[in-house]
């Protein structure tokens, strides 16, 4: 059975190689605040003390962190994934970043001696604990089929999508649309509350059409009981929209409404939401 590392315990992260560990594999873990992995070596991770090592003795490293900045921390400098990997070792770097970043830490990894794998998930706390997340894949084919057994414990779906780059064009895309919808569905709930219907009616009716989606459902609910606790954090979600509108930049394609949506969740940083959850971008509508 191949050995795993897993770098960044946060909300995600955590979940993440919680799941790797209950179901059995030998996982390394790392996180630059070392007291987080404390509940993993409980249940019988291993501790590493770099990235680095991690790298160096396990099969395949995970990574989970927070944005592109982190991400390539992580992987360079003396105590660097790069540092370590060597020697046909993977890396699968699941933080969302942007394609240039990806490439640019895949560029690193490869030329290290290493195989190295984008694999950002659509998903958050709830389907990262679950295990249902739906995981990105692109990049070395080898390296994907080796994963597969850890991504059918972490994720419900792991499509392979070609050449690095794809799966963080793909995470943004998604990203892009749940931030858009959000942002709608916020001015809407906030708009009909206004003028004097109901939330649960407006929650209700949304259900039985066309309109109906989880998301409303779970972030209606949290928007009526003013109840913001993070799942997603805010801070994370603007700066997967302003990746998005970038991508857009640099294709010379148009993201009228991706860049509203962006100049709302900064407006709501601004207002000092960032570590709540994308809900709370409800309270800069109402």
């Amino acid at each position: 059975m191949a050995s795993f590392g897993f770098l960044g315990l946060g909300i995600m992260g955590k979940a993440m190689a919680i799941n790797l560990v209950k179901a059995g594999f030998d996982v390394t873990v790392w996180n630059r605040n070392p007291e987080k992995c404390a509940e993993l070596i409980a249940l019988g991770a291993k501790h590493g003390d770099s990235p680095k090592e991690v790298a160096a003795t396990c099969d395949i490293t995970f990574a989970m962190v927070s944005d592109p900045a982190a991400a390539l921390a992580i992987c360079q400098g003396e105590d660097g994934v790069a540092a370590g990997i060597g020697h046909q070792r993977g890396y699968v770097d699941m933080s969302t970043v942007d394609a240039a970043t990806s490439q640019e830490i895949g560029n690193a990894v490869t030329q290290a001696g290493g195989r190295f794998l984008e694999a950002p998930v659509s998903g958050t706390k709830k389907p990262a604990e679950d295990g249902t997340l739906v995981i990105l894949a692109a990049g070395d084919q080898s390296l994907y089929q080796q994963a597969v057994p850890a991504f059918e414990v972490m994720g419900k779906m792991s499509p392979y999508l070609g050449e690095v780059g794809q799966g963080a064009n793909m995470k943004l895309v998604v990203n892009m649309m749940m931030g858009g919808m959000l942002s709608i569905f916020s001015e809407g709930m906030s708009l009909g509350m206004k003028s004097g219907l109901e939330g649960e009616k407006i929650l209700e009716v949304l259900s039985a059409g066309a309109m109906a989606n989880p998301m409303f459902a779970i972030k209606g609910a949290m928007m009526l009981a003013e109840d913001y606790t993070t799942s997603f954090p805010l801070k994370h979600m603007q700066k997967d929209l302003r990746l998005a509108v970038e991508l857009g930049d640099k294709l010379a394609h148009p993201m009228p409404t991706a860049a509203a949506t962006n100049e709302a969740f900064k407006l709501a940083r601004k207002e000092g939401y960032a570590d709540e959850d994308i809900a709370a971008l409800y309270k800069v509508m109402k």
